[in-house]
């Protein structure tokens, strides 16, 4: 017997729900900030705390940069902000969502 999804009643295999997560949800934050010695740091905020893990490691392999995930924000080493947004699309977030700070 398969297993269902608790939010849609759909069995797991054909489950949505992550998909609609995606489209429906606030605003995602890509911005620049300065780190320790001068550094440029990427800053993604705005996405939900249980896929944020998943997210993060996603964008450094595509960006090909270290980063972590801290308080609900990914931060990336390095000047990413346009690659990131390209990334985010790729990984299926809805580009009207993502906000350029």
């Amino acid at each position: 017997m398969q297993d269902i999804c608790p939010k849609c009643g759909l069995p797991k295999d054909i489950c949505v729900c992550s998909v609609l997560d995606k489209e429906t949800e606030s605003k995602v934050q890509v911005y620049t900030k300065k780190a320790k010695f001068n550094k440029v740091m990427t800053v993604v905020s705005g996405i939900s705390g249980d896929e944020i893990e998943n997210v993060t490691k996603n964008l450094k392999n595509m960006l090909a940069c270290g980063g972590t995930h801290k308080d609900d924000t990914i931060e990336l080493q390095g000047n990413h902000k346009d690659d990131a947004i390209k990334a985010l699309i790729k990984l299926g977030y809805n580009e009207s969502n993502i906000d350029v700070a």
